[in-house]
């Protein structure tokens, strides 16, 4: 997706949030090892994923109906508010302020400006990470920790403003490397780091989204290595707090905010206390690790009024996601293709995966990581996968085996086209148990009857006799039964040999391949003939503009 020309402007800015959420997610289990610092709890990449995953929901969610560019200011107040609001961990803390340096500077540009902005010049990124520096170290109590994500932030942060004059595409890259250098140096700097042999954690996320910042503005960065704690070397033992404490705090000022942070560093550790540029000024968000979660609530509602209290056991190391990472809701994913399609199922309450053809007309899977991807980005305990035909068994299974070793509870139902995705959605349930609802979805899967309609690329022999290019084939069970002069004909053969054991609904699909006109034509003359030849049936049709099949026929 990179382009050495593309400006950082409000579509690239969500661009970038999208891809570091994807980049996260790969690199999850590498940054979680190597969190030994505050404390080895191995939730480092969770936490950065999850308010970073929080922060393009809020972004999203603001884009005006047009779909335009808008302003690059208000996307990235987006973006600070939805992290601060949904912040995870001292590192969701600290990721929430980093983007709020960028907005706080752009949101001064803007005004400078007149009140727009229509994109983040290489200087702006650079005063932009330098406000991130200094409002991380605010939350944080004032005082820096060598060798932690701000000495990465910094040093990125001086590489960008250093060639400020060379373009956002060279100070991007620049930033990248300078991150890299400054990440191999944190052991020399801190020496919980130097004892388990392991650079920060942190700091690696924010490698992490420098690069996936260069992949969306210019092009992607140079395989980076892996970073593993050594194998021989243990972090020095110190006692851990027991609790992880998080809460929303409003109604107090910053007066009153630094006593409650005097309050919380007496009662324990990683006290960040932290603010947007969007909110006012006596709404904070406040994080602590300490033995006395009552206490730290307590002095929460002695300064303000908490919300949104978060309280997770510290796990002292074992790999895994924070208490309450998942909603008690249930999701649907679909994987569709065509506009008409997303629009349909997102229509229906499934969350959408979209097949990326990129100018390739034929047909494609998905792939495992966009699969956990998606289910990730539900943010449901419970999700059902409508694969629809688009992906290989393998991809499946892994992708869902993923999914599940991330504590949520996948449910994969055995739909083989999207007209069946259709019918197992329509008997969806939240308030079923999960087996119950996904035994129910596949029992509707199962009971469609599927096929297809194409055109005919090559002469061929089929079950069906032989076919000439343009011929319009009826296909079941991956198996031509059908060879006509066109694709009404063909379609009409494939739907009587449907609902030759009857049924009450036939779904019809119109794909790409039919332009408007002719998608009417042929869904007229469908639906004239089954009022003549199969009475009490009724069809529905749908204009979904997937590719590859003209049509996609379902009968229930």
């Amino acid at each position: 997706m990179g382009n050495p020309d593309r400006l950082l402007d409000a579509p690239a800015l969500r661009d970038w949030a999208h891809t570091a959420v994807s980049d996260l997610i790969t690199h999850i289990d590498e940054i979680n090892r190597l969190n030994v610092f505050p404390v080895a709890d191995s939730d480092t990449g969770a936490n950065m994923l999850f308010t970073m995953r929080s922060a393009l929901a809020e972004a999203n969610a603001g884009i005006g109906a047009d779909g335009g560019p808008g302003c690059v200011a208000r996307t990235a107040s987006a973006l600070s508010v939805g992290a601060l609001n949904g912040a995870r961990g001292n590192s969701g803390v600290i990721l929430s302020q980093i983007l709020r340096g960028i907005a706080d500077v752009t949101a001064t540009a803007a005004a400078e400006s007149g009140g727009e902005l229509a994109h983040l010049d290489a200087a702006l990124l650079g005063a932009a990470l330098q406000r991130g520096v200094e409002l991380v170290i605010a939350s944080m109590g004032g005082e820096e920790v060598p060798g932690t994500i701000v000495s990465v932030l910094r040093a990125a942060a001086q590489a960008v403003e250093g060639c400020a004059d060379d373009g956002l595409a060279a100070a991007v890259t620049a930033a990248g490397d300078a991150a890299v250098v400054a990440l191999e140096k944190t052991p020399e700097q801190l020496e919980v780091l130097a004892d388990a042999g392991a650079v920060d954690a942190g700091g690696r996320g924010l490698l992490v989204l420098l690069d996936a910042l260069r992949s969306t503005v210019t092009a992607p960065p140079p395989v980076r290595t892996v970073y593993e704690p050594s194998p021989r070397a243990q972090p020095a033992d110190r006692p851990a707090p027991q609790f992880e404490v998080m809460y929303a705090l409003s109604g107090c000022d910053a007066r009153t905010a630094d006593r409650l942070r005097q309050r919380l560093e007496e009662l324990g550790e990683s006290v960040a206390i932290a603010t947007d540029s969007a909110a006012s000024s006596s709404s904070y968000s406040v994080h602590v690790h300490t033995d006395d979660a009552g206490a730290a609530v307590e002095a929460g509602l002695a300064a303000g009024q908490p919300s949104r209290i978060v309280i997770s056991v510290l796990s002292s190391g074992a790999v895994g996601l924070p208490v309450g990472s998942w909603t008690r809701e249930r999701a649907v994913v679909a994987v569709v293709d065509g506009d008409g399609a997303a629009a349909l199922f997102a229509g229906e309450g499934a969350h959408v995966l979209r097949l990326d053809r990129r100018g390739s007309d034929q047909a494609t899977t998905v792939s495992a990581h966009q699969l956990m991807r998606a289910v990730v980005d539900t943010g449901a305990a419970q999700v059902m996968v409508l694969p629809n035909g688009y992906v290989a068994a393998e991809e499946l299974v892994a992708g869902c085996t993923a999914a599940i070793g991330w504590g949520i509870d996948v449910v994969p139902i055995p739909t083989g086209s999207m007209v069946q995705g259709l019918a197992a959605l329509a008997v969806h349930e939240t308030d079923r148990q999960a087996v119950d609802d996904g035994y129910t979805m596949a029992r509707a899967a199962g009971s469609a009857r599927c096929g297809s309609v194409r055109v005919a690329t090559e002469s061929a022999l089929t079950w069906a006799g032989r076919c000439q290019p343009g011929d319009g084939l009826g296909i079941a069970g991956d198996e031509v039964l059908i060879v006509a002069d066109d694709v009404t004909r063909a379609a009409i053969g494939l739907l009587d040999l449907l609902l030759a054991s009857g049924g009450d609904l036939v779904t019809v699909l119109v794909g790409a391949g039919l332009d408007a006109a002719a998608g009417a034509a042929v869904t007229d003359v469908l639906q004239e003939h089954v009022h003549d030849h199969h009475p009490g049936t009724e069809l529905v049709t749908y204009r979904t503009g997937h590719r590859g099949d003209a049509l996609l026929i379902g009968v229930e």
